[in-house]
């Protein structure tokens, strides 16, 4: 199958009829919509609410996980109508593990047989986005795994600059899977959080905590069902808060470090997050470490 032949079988444009189209194909299946969130008082209110009431009866459940937040977005989440449940309430015998233990905790949490992960940082997004990421799982028992593509605009000192956010996806995810895994290029954001697939393919992957957790769950899950059992959903433009360069950094190193991890490579001295400042006119350098943690993969339900 060349890339060609992929993009025009399992990518696909968003579109506001989808959700009709879902409705009419859902046939019983059960869906669950699962959001990841620390400190996002500002937008998962709005962004529930939106889901709960454009998504109607394709929702099985909707559940926030609260991962440590010190504000009020557990209970923004719930008068919005989710279901909230705390990183140290499910499987408490397990250690929080940032954005992938989050993850792994909604899927414990949860039971449908279409799971939708979404970061709960966005001020929109239409419910008929989440409709056509559940589509190519609905129309084609195939399909396993479906992710989001998207354009993402960075706002530099009040000015947008279309295209030009995602810097860990276009400077180490993509770079980084060009030699590990050259067909999962053909993935606009191979490290996005909006997420569908099916159950039965996520109870046999490996969860990665932090923010390793998109870009090894993409090759998991490509060694299991090959490139053909994955598609992707181009959702036009999609914007969310920035990080500091600092926190992009780490989130760098995470990213690499599980694509060479799921390689085989040996870590050979990479693991920190460095840092060189200048303190008193001389250069400072420390480092943070940073830890693969392997989440255990879930019975069946």
């Amino acid at each position: 199958m060349t890339p060609q032949d992929w993009l025009d079988r399992r990518c696909f444009r968003s579109l506001p009829e989808d959700l009709e189209q879902a409705r009419g194909l859902l046939r019983g299946t059960t869906v669950s919509v699962v959001l990841s969130a620390r400190d996002e008082e500002a937008t998962v209110g709005s962004l529930v609410r939106g889901l709960r009431q454009g998504l109607g009866g394709l929702l099985h459940e909707l559940v926030v996980v609260d991962d440590g937040s010190t504000d009020a977005t557990a209970s923004r989440a719930r008068q919005a109508g989710a279901r909230v449940v705390t990183a140290d309430g499910v499987r408490p015998d397990v250690a929080p593990a940032g954005k992938g233990g989050a993850m792994w905790r909604g899927l414990a949490a949860t039971s449908g047989e279409l799971v939708l992960f979404l970061d709960a940082d966005v001020a929109q997004f239409p419910a008929y986005w989440a409709a056509s990421l559940l589509l190519p799982l609905l129309r084609d028992p195939g399909v396993a795994l479906v992710k989001a593509a998207y354009d993402r605009p960075l706002e530099v000192d009040g000015v947008l600059h279309p295209g030009s956010g995602g810097r860990v996806t276009r400077l180490v995810a993509l770079p980084v899977l060009d030699v590990v895994a050259p067909e999962l290029t053909l993935f606009a954001q191979p490290l996005a959080g909006e997420t569908a697939a099916r159950r039965s393919l996520l109870e046999r992957l490996s969860f990665m905590g932090g923010y390793g957790v998109e870009m090894g769950l993409l090759l998991d899950a490509y060694e299991l069902v090959k490139l053909d059992g994955l598609a992707q959903v181009d959702l036009g433009e999609r914007a969310h808060r920035h990080q500091s360069d600092r926190a992009l950094e780490l989130m760098a190193t995470t990213v690499l470090r599980v694509a060479l991890d799921r390689a085989g490579w040996p870590p050979r001295g990479l693991g920190h997050g460095r840092v060189h400042r200048r303190q008193d006119g001389r250069l400072e350098h420390s480092v943070v470490p940073v830890e693969l943690v392997r989440l255990p993969r879930l019975e069946p339900g």
